[in-house]
């Protein structure tokens, strides 16, 4: 296959993170925060993916001083703090913007309508995928599944589901959030910034866990119609019990 034949959505997917910028706002309470999150798991070292969103939620990006302060606290190499950082898209090489948008295109939201979506939003904020505007505002990356096919096309801000977007739809939300208004996610709680969606995914709660339905009448149509008709999952079959025979028993 010649390299014309695919092109990928994710073309820094192995990239290093930026070293060049050296800059840092991790402070000793940054660091006694890693040590609470190391200390929920058997494995410190099981502790990397929150540790990670932590720095995020700091620095807007894993940073050079976040992969460093990562490794001292979990006594693993910098190398494989930067390779895991590396291999997942959640985990941002440059400073997201106050506001990040994620807009599925795989499969079903593509279909209805989700690269039409993208390309709309990016010729709103002026930028492209992977990109920051000018003023921190907001970022943009291509989603690969949102795990939100009977909400399909799906837009996501600040990990927070927007659904059945359409490009009008998102060019209201857009600006709203540039306006500081109160926006809230379709099925979720209120929208907050991307570092404080960072702060939670690290593992700490702020308390909002129950806002909004979570659930939206797409995905309890089936449980609705069941509800309708009376039905009823079978009961599930006992396992027979397997009695010894007098020769296993000898």
């Amino acid at each position: 296959m010649s390299g014309h034949e695919f092109a990928s959505y994710f073309p820094e997917s192995g990239d290093v993170v930026d070293y060049a910028d050296t800059s840092s706002n991790i402070d000793e309470t940054t660091i006694a925060e890693m040590h609470e999150i190391a200390g929920r798991y058997p494995e410190a070292r099981s502790a990397l993916l929150p540790m990670l969103h932590l720095v995020q939620s700091v620095d807007g990006r894993v940073s050079p001083a976040g992969i460093t302060a990562c490794s001292e606290v979990l006594g693993i190499t910098e190398a494989e703090v930067a390779g895991v950082a590396t291999f997942y898209t959640m985990y941002k090489r440059r400073p997201a913007g106050k506001h990040h948008v994620g807009v599925c295109t795989t499969a079903l939201c593509a279909v209805m309508g989700g690269d039409i979506l993208l390309e709309s939003v990016s010729e709103k904020l002026g930028i492209g995928e992977g990109e920051t505007t000018a003023d921190g505002a907001f970022s943009l990356e291509r989603v690969e599944c949102n795990a939100a096919c009977d909400f399909a096309p799906v837009m996501m801000v600040n990990w927070e589901f927007m659904d059945n977007m359409t490009p009008a739809k998102a060019d209201e939300l857009l600006d709203a959030l540039a306006e500081g208004q109160t926006v809230h996610s379709t099925r979720g709680a209120e929208l907050v910034g991307w570092r404080e969606s960072e702060r939670v995914l690290a593992g700490f709660n702020d308390g909002r866990a129950d806002e909004g339905p979570a659930a939206g009448a797409a995905s309890q149509l089936g449980l609705d119609i069941a509800k309708d008709n009376n039905w009823h999952a079978p009961e599930a079959e006992q396992p027979k019990r397997r009695t010894r025979s007098t020769k296993e028993a000898k």
